[in-house]
């Protein structure tokens, strides 16, 4: 049976390019109301055309996820509005440039962790009370096991730890909620791979619109 979507509060990070963009367009599709998350205004402002000519709605938050004031300053704002959050998505991501473990710059290594470890970690502990609030609030994080692929190192350690974050929270909530899910997408002709990939044949790839419609199916099972 399929998860009614109608007039529930989706909040989706990474929203402005690639799954994260196409999650927001599919949950519109269903009936959410998506408030979308990224840093890049035009982007965030593209999708928000693309969900009211389809006829759904979405609140845009060009936010960075790396700045506490500004993660505490949605959640403010989205409680005062709403009161809760139904459904999470969390598909930001920073891709480093590929170099071996030895070569890999601090601020390189800085900015990986703070965006794909420390930013998942203040989004579980700032959105879970909102999380709370809902009658069955729920949450999916975008995994990629890369740990241990020569040249990926810090995206794939980054990554690990991420993944790690998200079990034991699934882990620690089965009784209690949010119901925690870990989604890995198929390579799909991204800027994320692309940065990894220059140059790749993309024929082959996946949409990320299907791999969205893989995403949301995990609501439905």
């Amino acid at each position: 049976m399929a998860y009614d979507l109608t007039d529930k509060i989706a909040l989706v990070t990474g929203a402005s390019r690639g799954l994260g963009h196409a999650v927001a367009e599919a949950l519109a599709a269903r009936g959410a109301h998506v408030i979308a998350l990224a840093r890049t205004v035009g982007a965030l402002e593209e999708l928000d055309d693309r969900i009211q000519a389809a006829g759904g709605s979405a609140t845009l938050a060009p936010i960075d996820l790396t700045k506490e004031d500004a993660v505490a300053g949605i959640c403010r704002a989205i409680y005062d509005r709403w009161g809760r959050i139904d459904l999470l998505v969390h598909c930001a991501v920073h891709a480093p440039t590929l170099s071996p473990v030895d070569h890999a710059a601090p601020k390189d290594y800085a900015k990986t962790f703070a965006t794909n470890v420390e930013a998942t970690q203040r989004v579980i502990r700032m959105v879970a009370p909102l999380l709370n609030e809902a009658a069955e609030g729920r949450a999916i994080f975008c995994a990629d096991p890369r740990a241990g692929e020569k040249f990926f190192g810090l995206y794939g350690a980054s990554k690990a730890a991420e993944a790690a974050l998200v079990a034991s929270w699934a882990a620690e909530t089965v009784r209690t909620g949010p119901k925690v899910a870990s989604f890995t997408p198929a390579p799909m002709p991204t800027a994320t791979r692309a940065r990894f990939f220059p140059g790749e044949d993309r024929t082959g790839l996946s949409a990320p619109a299907a791999e969205a419609k893989r995403l949301l199916a995990l609501l439905d099972a």
